[in-house]
């Protein structure tokens, strides 16, 4: 076997994200496995460069999981012309200006969501790559996940007929951060650190949306900071500047309605701790993470309502799982294979910066929603 080594300078893998989905659970896995199989005797063997601002963390790293380069300075990385791919898991607040630099050295871009603060900003980067000529890809992690894997699967086999409805559960309570340690950075707490649920979440909700049931036409909100006094990583308090809550409401091409609630400020009572339900003419399906489950309409059950009786159908245990019927990857890992796919045998690739700009659109008029209690249409973007 031949082996096409590719360079990847990776910023921001020192946080929980960057750190354990993008480098342990995805480029180092790939290189746990011998590569990635291209085919006609080729592995690619991607070799990471850690880049952060902070040199012992990054020496820590490096020396834990036997790797030899990283750097305290991205601009003498992106200078060195061995570097093939640049990597972005930091904070949203200092992504542009470190992709800026990258397409300007002629990198291809990957990177975490939101790409920009706003979509202005988004599409800039959108235009900036294109006009360089370099290949650029947006982490959509959550269209890989084996439970919406497994939705996908029903809606390509017609199982739903006409689709309704969408509706979304996310969250989980994130301590204040007092009496027990925040489970999530202080960063997403304060909006002028470009903290907030709906930067974090909507992004996400749209490609969702868009891949599975249809492009978003319009958005209404209502966005809340239920938690206005939070405690930092060194146990100080803090102002609670950035939303923790969004309720959306999102008309989808085809008529569908999606319903999608996102909170840090919710204690969990379902199985999963994002699930969407998703109601058609003749089926309807719960996916979570992992797991799916499916009512036909000919299994459907005849409730009536009626207050004075204990309820006596045993309404969970009428739902049949749907089987795994293949091997699901961790789904960091199965984009990131996919887009060196797409930068070392030019195989086509959909999620590039404009999805990306796709979702901070939709974040910004979420929030826009919210602060003028409008609905908002969702105009196409260009370049």
């Amino acid at each position: 076997m031949t082996r096409r080594t590719v360079r990847i300078a990776m910023n921001g893998v020192t946080g929980r994200m960057g750190y354990r989905q993008h480098l342990v659970r995805s480029i180092l896995a790939i290189r746990e496995q011998g590569g990635l199989d291209l085919g006609d005797g080729q592995v690619l063997w991607p070799e990471p460069v850690l880049v952060g601002r902070r040199a012992h963390a990054l020496e820590a790293l490096a020396t834990q999981h036997g790797l030899t380069e990283w750097s305290t300075d991205l601009d003498a990385v992106l200078a060195d012309e061995s570097i093939d791919i640049y990597f972005d898991a930091q904070v949203t607040s200092a992504r542009v200006e470190a992709i800026r630099k990258a397409i300007a050295a002629g990198k291809h871009i990957y990177t975490e969501k939101p790409t920009a603060t706003d979509v202005e900003g988004a599409l800039e980067l959108a235009r900036l790559a294109r006009d360089a000529g370099i290949k650029h890809g947006v982490v959509q992690d959550k269209i890989f996940l084996p439970g919406l894997l497994k939705l996908k699967r029903l809606i390509d086999g017609g199982f739903f007929g006409e689709i309704l409805s969408v509706r979304g559960e996310f969250g989980y309570w994130v301590f204040e951060g007092d009496w027990q340690d925040a489970q999530r950075p202080s960063w997403n707490y304060r909006a002028e650190d470009g903290g907030g649920i709906v930067v974090d979440m909507f992004p996400h909700w749209e490609y969702v949306l868009h891949e599975l049931f249809g492009q978003v036409t319009s958005v209404s909100a209502h966005v809340q900071t239920h938690i206005p006094q939070r405690w930092d990583e060194q146990g100080k308090p803090y102002a609670a500047t950035a939303d923790d809550a969004a309720y959306g409401t999102f008309q989808l091409a085809g008529g569908a309605v999606a319903q999608i609630n996102s909170s840090w400020a919710v204690r969990v009572n379902r199985d999963e701790l994002v699930e969407f339900q998703v109601d058609g003419t003749h089926g309807s399906a719960v996916a979570g993470l992992r797991n799916c489950r499916v009512q036909h309409r000919s299994a459907t059950p005849k409730p009536v309502w009626n207050p004075d009786l204990p309820v006596t159908e045993p309404f969970r245990d009428q739902w049949q799982e749907v089987p795994d019927n293949a091997e699901f990857d961790n789904g960091f890992k199965a984009q990131w294979e996919l887009f060196l796919r797409h930068i070392v045998l030019d195989e086509p690739y959909t999620w590039d910066l404009m999805a990306g700009a796709r979702g901070v659109q939709l974040a910004e008029l979420g929030l826009k929603s919210s602060a003028e209690g409008r609905r908002f249409d969702v105009p196409e973007l260009s370049l």
